[in-house]
């Protein structure tokens, strides 16, 4: 399988599953399940076109914080998922910074597992 698809597919759900445990676990966090694909994809486009821009920026100003350039795609594809669609919202300073750690985390974690394991079964079945 390519690469490249793999990659996405990881990243839609790693996504999939940051965004329902933001949403379950912060109550001022909202998430319509009729709208969730949408929201899905909004979120997922917007940190994949920003989170490289943000890493580059960082790169040539500040070295140093060149790690935090994904937390920031996410707050910046939370806040971008939360304006074009009304399937995600987000109430309160504390939340927003709150969503953008839990979704940040969890995402990584959940990529890092979905990876390992379509790789680990696309090597088994070569």
């Amino acid at each position: 399988m390519n690469r490249w698809l793999v990659d996405v597919a990881t990243t839609l759900m790693a996504n999939a599953v940051a965004l329902v445990v933001g949403a379950l676990v912060l109550d001022r966090f909202g998430l319509d399940l009729v709208g969730f694909a949408l929201a899905l994809v909004i979120f997922t486009v917007v940190s994949v076109v920003v989170e490289p821009i943000l890493r580059s920026i960082a790169k040539d100003r500040a070295p140093a914080v060149v790690g935090l350039s994904a937390l920031v795609a996410t707050l910046v594809s939370l806040i971008a998922t939360s304006v074009v669609s009304s399937a995600l919202s987000i109430r309160g300073f504390t939340t927003w910074v709150l969503a953008a750690l839990i979704v940040w985390v969890v995402a990584w974690v959940a990529k890092l597992l979905f990876s390992k394991v379509i790789f680990r079964s696309l090597a088994d079945d070569e």
